[in-house]
């Protein structure tokens, strides 16, 4: 025991002079936290936090941030330290079981999502259901929520074992699933995986290569891949992340938790923030523009924003962003890419980072501003950045839900709310209305 006092926080009523002692948690690193769970019974009153802005909605051990540092961490290692040494299979390891692997481990680990990235020969049956002009993302909720129906050996979420297959199943089988929706949207034949590639060569490989001809994936284009997927695994308690607990605190299965992370993923301020860089671009359209809309954006009435730009969480700098900046520059030399849009995009970063509007305001691009550049270098639609958002994000989700699932005092969750509706009223018939 701790002869340390225990740290309470006071909160007093100022119309009654009622006051309670709340206690107060303290993690490794960051803010402490005031534990109000006991609240209501004491005093009869909830807090309001809409958007969860100031709230802690579980205790992890995953992914740390520091927004003003802009310091990310995955298990206490830096971003920058991983994608400049490790790899997103790797990453993949460290979040799953906290540690980095050894050389045995990683062998296995590699050996089990490598043999996992095959799915059941029915699901391309589901394909056939949609539009060939459907929505990527809308393809990724459903067969991935599917995956339930054809697994069925992996979904006792109380098994420690089947827990494990389930994760391993879902980090090696969503690049397939995503790349399988992008051929089905140009019309190609689907492309199995491939035991000899790399994670991110292999996903790229199932993406371009074709039947008629030999394709070798770029390694300056798998490295960028990579590190894509590293940069993009976990971020902490984000809107997909805390749908993925919600849905698994009911005890639903993996699968039908990593559809509703999906799902969430899928809203432009959330997954879609780098097809809105895109977006933004087109809109733009030249180089001799670029003046009038940073105007525009500096303009508080006037409705355009600077798409790429700042981060909710980071008010320094985005430490992922300043990794990616140079995987950018290098696909594009890599590739010879000669893309108007592109060009622009690489003229507004230097015309912003110039500006002092924007550098006062710490306004740096972000991740979403270089990953969408190189995505589209690569040659990927616009509609399908955030199905390779949801590839990468994937490993943080299971890890974010093993996690829950193995918290002791795991409860459902069930916010509660500040009803602002009609009070009590009688029901009154049709005919008198």
């Amino acid at each position: 025991m701790s002869d340390q006092p225990e740290k309470t926080f006071t909160l007093t009523n100022d119309q009654t002079g009622e006051s309670v002692k709340l206690p107060v948690q303290e993690g490794t690193m960051g803010p402490a936290t005031i534990d109000v769970r006991k609240l209501y019974a004491q005093t009869g009153h909830f807090t309001l936090d809409p958007s969860f802005t100031a709230t802690g909605s579980c205790k992890s051990r995953i992914t740390y941030i520091d927004g003003e540092k802009g310091v990310l961490m995955h298990r206490g290692y830096s971003i920058e330290d991983l994608t400049e040494n490790s790899s997103a299979l790797e990453v993949a390891y460290l979040l799953l079981n906290g540690e980095l692997p050894t050389k045995e481990q990683m062998e296995e680990f590699d050996h089990n999502i490598t043999y996992h990235t095959m799915v059941n020969e029915q699901l391309h049956n589901f394909f056939n259901g949609f539009r060939r002009d459907a929505h990527p993302m809308a393809i990724m909720v459903a067969v991935v929520a599917a995956l339930a129906a054809f697994y069925h050996d992996s979904l006792d979420i109380w098994d420690p074992k089947q827990r494990e297959i389930s994760a391993h199943r879902l980090i090696a089988k969503i690049p397939t699933i995503a790349a399988m929706t992008y051929k089905y949207s140009q019309g190609q034949p689907f492309v199995y995986p491939r035991n000899d590639l790399g994670y991110a060569e292999n996903f790229l490989h199932m993406c371009f290569s074709l039947p008629a001809e030999e394709y070798k994936v770029s390694p300056v284009l798998a490295d960028a891949m990579d590190r894509i997927m590293i940069l993009h695994a976990d971020h902490e308690q984000n809107a997909s992340t805390s749908t993925v607990r919600i849905a698994g605190s009911s005890q639903a299965n993996p699968f039908a938790c990593i559809a509703a992370g999906i799902a969430s993923l899928w809203g432009p301020a959330h997954g879609g923030a780098n097809q809105s860089v895109l977006e933004m671009l087109e809109e733009i359209g030249t180089k001799e523009r670029i003046p009038e809309f940073l105007e525009k954006a500096k303009d508080k009435n006037d409705p355009f924003r600077l798409m790429g730009f700042g981060h909710r969480v980071y008010k320094n700098h985005d430490p992922r962003a300043s990794v990616l900046k140079k995987s950018c520059h290098d696909v594009l030399a890599e590739l010879g890419v000669n893309d108007p849009t592109l060009e622009l995009a690489m003229e507004l970063e230097k015309i912003a980072l110039s500006d002092p509007y924007f550098v006062d305001r710490k306004l740096f691009p972000n991740v979403d501003f270089y990953s969408g550049i190189i995505l589209r270098a690569m040659g990927f639609p616009t509609e399908m950045f955030t199905v390779l958002f949801a590839v990468s994000r994937t490993v943080g989700w299971i890890s974010q839900w093993t996690e829950m699932i193995e918290e002791p005092a795991l409860r459902i969750g069930r916010p509660r709310q500040l009803y602002t509706g009609a009070t009590e009223r009688d029901y009154v018939a049709i005919d008198k209305r």
